[in-house]
């Protein structure tokens, strides 16, 4: 047998990342369009075409290496302070019933849902800063073009500089608001992110739990199902469901955040706002509809990154416990 190619042999979490940055970026960037002028693209297929017709196909992996290092920092975190939120409820409050094999029952659905937000919650603070910097990278060519318009306008010549790239992004964000900058979103983080997590983490409870008690139905007597009963369709299922859930409820603070953290690229001059206003700018501009720009290539992007990781999640459970 052939050795494994390099391309067999990337860890998955690298081809979660390479194949749903593009959504991200159009999310992003329907996320960021102005609302007080006219938008720039029509939806998540017209940002699609004008990014490859302006930018190429590389246009649409603008701040790649941002979420790469991203997604292992908030899955490590996410997944540990959920596990030790989990820990620290059945130590204090009221004990639940051991599996067959000895390991700790689950948890009420209720106390499932507050280990999520303690998770998402520690989550945000690691995620701010990295998003702050992808977010500003990726539409750094239309914050461009805005500047060679202007300068055409007042000189007759446009004149286009050579993007920063992250470490610089840091630098100048360090340089223009000092170290606390970095959390710049870090009120829409928060609330995605925790109140995400709830759901979350709850979907994928809720749908595992009722495939186990279907399951339980027709087992035999004595017999107790498990999750590690469940076959891995079932398992998907219950993780894509997790991460529609995750961004449909909370979807307007992450829309709020963006807008946020693109406003010194995209609004150079503008004294910032606050969450509250920003959020009541975008709905009075744009409406309902307005804060949840991009959540539809967001779903596409999220439901099958959440069914693997939680797939993935329940199989290290099973087998190392």
């Amino acid at each position: 047998m052939d050795a494994p190619s390099v391309a067999s042999a990337r860890p998955a979490w690298k081809d979660l990342a390479y194949g749903s940055h593009p959504f991200d970026l159009v999310k992003v960037r329907l996320q960021s369009q102005p609302f007080d002028r006219p938008a720039r693209f029509n939806g998540p297929i017209d940002c699609f075409k004008q990014t490859i017709q302006n930018e190429g196909f590389k246009g649409l992996y603008r701040g790649l290496s941002m979420p790469v290092i991203g997604a292992m920092l908030e899955n490590a975190t996410l997944f540990v302070v959920y596990g030790q939120a989990q820990n620290l409820l059945r130590r204090y409050t009221s004990p639940t019933p051991d599996l067959p094999d000895g390991r700790p029952g689950p948890l009420s659905l209720p106390k499932m849902a507050f280990a999520g937000a303690c998770a998402g919650a520690a989550t945000s603070l690691v995620l701010t800063p990295i998003e702050l910097v992808k977010v500003r990278m990726q539409v750094q060519m239309i914050a461009q073009e805005q500047t060679a318009n202007l300068s055409q306008q007042s000189t007759g010549q446009a004149i286009k500089q050579k993007l920063p790239g992250p470490v610089q992004l840091t630098r100048s964000v360090l340089q223009q608001h000092g170290f606390k900058g970095l959390w710049l979103g870090q009120t829409g983080t928060f609330i995605r992110e925790s109140g995400g997590s709830v759901a979350w983490f709850g979907a994928f409870e809720g749908l595992a739990r009722f495939f186990i008690s279907q399951k339980q139905k027709s087992a035999p007597p004595g017999k107790i199902i498990t999750k590690d009963n469940l076959s891995s369709p079932e398992l998907m299922l219950s993780g894509a469901a997790a991460g529609a859930g995750y961004t449909v409820i909370l979807f307007p603070a992450d829309c709020i955040k963006s807008t946020i953290q693109t406003g010194d690229e995209l609004a150079k001059g503008r004294k910032q706002a606050g969450f509250l206003q920003v959020g009541k700018d975008i709905y009075k501009a744009k409406g309902i509809k307005g804060l949840y720009s991009g959540c539809g290539v967001t779903i596409v992007r999220s439901a099958p990154s959440s069914a693997l990781i939680f797939w993935l999640y329940s199989l290290c459970e099973r087998y190392f416990g």
